[in-house]
Formats: C-alpha cells, sequence, structure tokens
C-alpha cells in the first residue's frame, strides 16, 4: 500500500503575498508583517484555513500582504467582523490586525465586547500613539503632552488609553505586549497568542518614524518584563497599572470558557433551492 503524501510545512515567504508593502521607510508594521508570517509557519497553519481581519489605518493594510484569506473591513469595525467570521466558522484560525486610532477610539466598544465574549481570535494591536495615515493627528494612546501635532500644538492635555489595563478587566484571556524591533519575539509571542484559546490581545509596539521619531528610542528603552506570566487577574492588574508601557513579554494566561454558541440553519437547502427564504 502507498503512504499518502504529506503536504510540505510552508515557509514564512509563503504566507506573503506579491504585493509591496507601501508603509513609510522605517515604520515598524515591516516588522510586524514578518512576525507574523513566521509564526503562521511556525503553526503550520495552511493558508486556506487562515483569515487575518482589519480595519482601516497604516495598520490595516496586513491582508493585503499576505497570501492568506483577507477582509479589510470598515474603521473600527474589524473585531465585529472577527467576531461574525469565528462564530459562523470556528474551524478558521482568524487573526484580527489593527492601530491604536483604528481600536481604541471609533473601534472602542468593540474592543471592550471582543474581549468580554472571549471569543477564539488573537488581536494584533499595532501601538505606534498617532494616527500615521491621516498625517499624524493624536490617537487614544498618545502622551498628554505630545505636541507636534497641529491640531494639538500643546499637546491632547488628556491622560493616555491604557489597552492592557482595559482588555484585563474587559475579561481578555491572554495579554501580551511586543515590540516590532524584536521580530523573532514577537513572532513567538503570536505563536503562543493563536494557540491559548479565547481573545488573545496582543499589543505591539511598532514605531511611526514619520510622525513619532522619538519612537527610534524604543530600540534602548523597551525591555523584557520583569515579572513572570501570571493566572491571577489582580496581580497582573497590580503589575500593569505601575509599568510605564515599554515591558514586554507574555503578562496574564486566563483560564475562562471561549464563546461558541451552538448554531442551526435559519432555512433548509430545499427552502434556498426554492427561492422560498422568509
Amino acid at each position: 500500500m502507498t503512504a499518502l503524501a504529506q503536504t510540505p510545512a510552508l515557509t514564512a515567504a509563503a504566507y506573503k503575498s506579491d504585493y509591496r508593502p507601501v508603509w513609510c521607510p522605517g515604520c515598524g508594521h515591516y516588522s510586524v508583517l514578518s512576525s507574523l508570517t513566521k509564526a503562521l509557519a511556525e503553526l503550520g497553519l495552511q493558508r486556506e484555513n487562515v483569515a487575518v481581519i482589519s480595519g482601516i489605518g497604516c495598520s490595516s493594510r496586513i491582508p493585503a500582504y499576505t497570501s492568506v484569506y483577507g477582509f479589510h473591513s470598515v474603521h473600527g469595525r474589524a473585531l465585529p467582523v472577527a467576531t461574525g467570521l469565528k462564530v459562523a466558522r470556528p474551524d478558521l484560525t482568524v487573526v484580527v490586525a489593527g492601530g491604536d486610532g483604528d481600536g481604541y477610539s471609533i473601534g472602542g466598544n468593540h474592543f471592550l465586547h471582543a474581549c468580554r465574549r472571549n471569543v477564539d481570535l488573537t488581536y494584533l494591536v499595532m501601538d505606534n500613539q498617532v494616527y500615521g495615515m491621516t498625517k499624524g493627528q493624536a490617537s487614544p494612546t498618545t502622551p498628554a503632552d505630545w505636541d507636534r501635532s497641529k491640531l494639538t500644538p500643546h499637546g491632547t492635555g488628556v491622560s493616555p488609553f491604557h489597552p492592557l489595563a482595559v482588555a484585563l478587566a474587559a475579561g481578555a484571556n491572554f495579554i501580551a505586549r511586543c515590540y516590532a524591533g524584536d521580530p523573532n519575539g514577537t513572532a513567538r509571542v503570536i505563536t503562543e497568542a493563536v494557540r491559548h484559546p479565547g481573545f488573545s490581545m496582543v499589543q505591539i509596539l511598532s514605531q511611526c518614524v514619520t510622525y513619532q521619531p522619538s519612537q527610534k528610542e524604543w530600540k534602548t528603552t523597551v525591555r523584557k518584563a520583569d515579572v513572570t506570566t501570571t493566572r491571577d487577574a489582580v496581580r497582573a492588574a497590580r503589575w500593569l497599572m505601575a509599568d510605564d508601557g515599554l515591558s514586554t513579554g507574555v503578562l496574564y494566561i486566563g483560564h475562562r470558557p471561549i464563546y461558541r454558541p451552538e448554531l442551526q440553519a435559519s432555512c433548509s437547502v430545499d427552502d434556498l433551492e426554492s427561492g422560498f427564504v422568509v
């Protein structure tokens, strides 16, 4: 009896499309794309079994640069689109890609409820503390004293949003922070996030050298977190609220059951073929 031929493992390059990224030179998103494709290769996933969903913004171009299924959705709505897809097709690995503006401003409400529902998704947020595509306005994570934008010449005067603390409070099942300047480390975290059941939140510090040139300093200021991964939400909350936002690693792993509703067809095949659908 002849043994069945095994499907050869795909390399990271196999998950990239033929489209060339159009990000600015020095943008951290190039490294994030590399980390994502490395993670998919490590997971050994077939391309037809993966979907990358995004919203609007520089970071949300990523689906076009991959060779898996992708959907470029409306501003701030990547998470509800991804939630619907995962619930309807639980067999797919669904990764959501976005930025701090797309995810925490217009998409903020969806972010809260995605954490709360705990559908088995992996959310990669490329955080550069600015709206890059629309020429440098302050975003929800911009420091209060940032005065480089014409719209906020004296700073925003508003405390920045704390995404990981909010994700923890809202019920995310996996919380991590990475740095785009460490693509291999980021790939490892993405791999772990995809494997962990439930809603996985990965904040990726991804520098925007065009509108936030000071972020070049992240090369020397970003560091590995001085705590081990915890399953204790209270301990994680205390650490997150005291952290300066530059510590990286897997910070919290939860154990909440994932949301996986039992689905029933709203109509039969016979109804569809006969055209009788109410």
